[in-house]
């Protein structure tokens, strides 16, 4: 057995299993019913030992219900409660929802465009095109956005996902087939949406908000997998738009309305855990059905949401390429949600409710829930990094589905707080920094982009290095960016 050193407490308490893998015991502290298990490296765990997601590990570790392990992807930093790149598994039966481990922005997510465009082919009108986009698709805090809905509308949505979207001509059934969950989360009621929700979130439909989300033009860089590449419609040098957004402040309101009631609802079921940001409820309880509910309408308007915005940058792209451009989705991921789905536990076969809070669901070929594109690849699963350095299309394996009911990391994951990341920065100068490398930036605010400088993030190679160097995925590509657009 390897020993873990990081000049931390954790290096007495932390078995390293292997070079991708490290063990938080359950008799580390009082109450924890399964093992931490962190899926990381030498050099990731350097940083991460000095904030509190190693801590939170541990605590979501103590849920009623929880299965096998509390794990944490190589991406994970602190978040609320659970940490980010955090996964749960709870046993439907008996188990726990926890909004923490779900998060604010539900269903924040990422999706990823092919064109039929190569980035040489783009190179002299680089700029118009970053510009066009920005034109086209609302970015920062409070944005409204281009499609005007209706109460009846946005309830539909709700309900229904990115159904709606292709009812009212924003989608096509091949989109929802290149959609998590087909874009529709089921048991979704709008009456479970409170009224500041539902305020906050029928102007905000086809927004990217703030923070780190983006729209991001980027090239095919390197190809690690070809026949993968090839069945995915990617080659060389090939133009793509990644887009990295969630259910805007609709979803922050339901998770808001969720976590006001947590005491209360925790005191009736006499749940006690070290961390109020753990609030949970029994999933089969009244108020733990009512939170999934209005949790998968705040994902359907994320789906929605993303599938909207996809219409109008396709749309800028031939504005200016042209209308016979070639544009597909190869696919659209959650980042924040708890979903139920079969898993093998102990040999058998078991109904879970997993929460992936920073984590992607990623699985294999063969799966079942995967849809006909995909059954002989797996999963395409599309990882941001940061807008200076990369991005990579992976693929699940059975080593998921075994050891981390089927997730992997979400992304880079922050080394910075976005007060550390500001601080000494002027955008002017990251805007410059960014064109030396190759990278046309617009952003909304100068905190869009002093916040989200590469710096701030781990670097993406090392994370995506964790992940295959433990099982969980392989590269099929790595995209590098060329243009963003930023809140």
């Amino acid at each position: 057995m390897n020993k873990l050193r990081t000049s931390t407490k954790w290096d007495a308490i932390i078995q390293q299993i292997d070079d991708y893998r490290y063990l938080i015991p359950r008799t580390y502290k009082s109450g924890m019913l399964v093992d931490a298990k962190l899926i990381s490296s030498p050099e990731l765990m350097q940083s991460v030992c000095h904030d509190l997601s190693i801590e939170q590990a541990a605590n979501v570790a103590m849920l009623p219900g929880i299965l096998t392990n509390s794990l944490a992807m190589p991406d994970m930093h602190q978040g609320y409660g659970f940490p980010i790149g955090g996964v749960a598994a709870m046993d439907a039966e008996d188990g726990v929802v926890s909004p923490g481990g779900v998060g604010f922005d539900i269903n924040c997510g990422v999706r990823l465009l092919i064109t039929s465009l190569r980035a040489e082919e783009i190179r002299q009108q680089l700029e118009d095109l970053v510009l066009e986009l920005y034109k086209s698709v609302p970015a920062g805090t409070g944005s409204a956005g281009p499609v005007k809905l209706s109460e009846k509308d946005l309830d539909e949505i709700l309900e229904t996902g990115s159904s709606w979207a292709m009812k009212n001509g924003y989608a096509t059934q091949k989109d929802l087939d290149h959609t998590e969950e087909f874009g529709h989360m089921p048991n979704a009621h709008a009456v479970t949406i409170s009224e500041r929700a539902k305020k906050r979130g029928i102007s905000q439909l086809a927004t990217l908000g703030s923070g780190n989300h983006f729209l991001e033009l980027q090239r095919v860089q390197q190809i690690f997998e070809p026949e993968i590449a090839e069945s995915f419609g990617l080659f060389a040098d090939q133009v793509c738009l990644m887009i990295h957004c969630g259910s805007r402040g609709l979803g922050h309101q339901v998770c808001t309305d969720f976590l006001a009631r947590s005491k209360s609802i925790m005191s009736k079921y006499q749940i006690n855990l070290p961390d109020r940001e753990l609030a949970c409820m029994p999933i089969n309880s009244d108020e733990g059905k009512e939170y999934l509910s209005a949790m998968s309408c705040a994902a359907n308007f994320a789906f929605a949401n993303r599938q909207c915005i996809s219409h109008f940058a396709s749309n800028a792209i031939k504005k200016i390429f042209g209308q016979d451009t070639e544009i597909n989705l190869l696919y659209d991921v959650a980042h924040n949600m708890a979903k139920f789905e079969k898993h093998q536990v102990d040999g058998q076969t078991k109904k879970v409710l997993v929460h992936r809070k920073g984590a992607t669901r990623a699985f294999p070929a063969g799966h079942a829930d995967l849809v006909p594109a995909f059954q002989k690849t797996g999963q395409p699963v599309i990882i941001p990094g940061d807008m200076g350095r990369a991005s990579y299309v992976l693929v699940g394996t059975e080593k998921a589905l075994e050891e981390s009911f089927g997730s992997v990391c979400h992304g880079a994951g922050r080394l910075m707080s976005r007060t550390q990341a500001r601080k000494g920065r002027v955008a002017k100068d990251v805007i410059e920094d960014l064109r030396k490398a190759g990278v046309i930036a617009k952003a909304t605010s100068r905190e869009g982009l002093t916040e989200e400088v590469p710096e701030a993030y781990k670097p993406i190679d090392q994370v995506i290095d964790s992940v295959q160097g433990a099982g969980l995925a392989k590269r099929v590509t790595r995209l590098k960016p060329i243009g963003v657009i930023k809140g």
